[in-house]
């Protein structure tokens, strides 16, 4: 009867904690992200979603700055995870390789900008301890992170992109939009 007890607390402890987990997410992440995204679409209205529009349509139009440029400013201006939602104002076909390479950028910002990631903040700290036990300079790991980052991302983007166009093609679906986005990036 003892182990039946035991049992039966220890399962209504797991729904508790999965339970509190969700009230921390209710009162930390969701007010958070529900004023950011307000503030994002403010902007947007206030710039004016033409301009908005056509400024990423501008970027997101060349491989190279769609795959450095804008999930580095997205990680750095949104954080994460609102920086996803820069792919917005992507064609659907750039989507899935955009979301790569912003989630991807998220820790080798960390060393330059914290308040990109915090929560992973640990990960980066993990190796500058071991780089200070060593004597060595802490500027030159954050820099060496935030630009091999950048490598990393665009080469993410662009074998996702691919993978995407090709997965795309093999199961017929049309690539919708992209004549479009060509010609105002153009």
């Amino acid at each position: 009867m003892e182990i039946l007890t035991v049992f039966a607390e220890w399962f209504i402890g797991l729904f508790n904690e999965g339970g509190n987990v969700f009230v921390g997410f209710l009162t930390g992440i969701v007010p958070t992200l529900v004023a950011l995204m307000t503030a994002v679409y403010a902007v947007k209205n206030l710039i004016g979603e033409d301009k908005v529009n056509k400024f990423a349509a501008k970027i997101g139009g060349n491989i190279v700055l769609r795959y450095t440029l804008l999930p580095v400013m997205a990680v750095f201006f949104l954080t994460n995870p609102m920086a996803y939602t820069f792919g917005t104002f992507l064609p659907e076909r750039y989507k899935p390789a955009f979301y790569d390479a912003a989630v991807s950028f998220v820790h080798p910002i960390l060393g330059l900008f914290p308040h990109a990631n915090p929560a992973e903040l640990f990960v980066y700290m993990g190796i500058a301890n071991g780089i200070q036990e060593l004597g060595l300079s802490l500027g030159a790991l954050a820099i060496r992170y935030f630009l091999v980052g950048i490598v990393v991302i665009f080469i993410r983007g662009v074998v996702t992109e691919r993978i995407t166009v090709w997965m795309m093609k093999k199961d017929g679906i049309e690539l919708e939009g992209f004549e479009e986005f060509q010609a105002k990036s153009a």
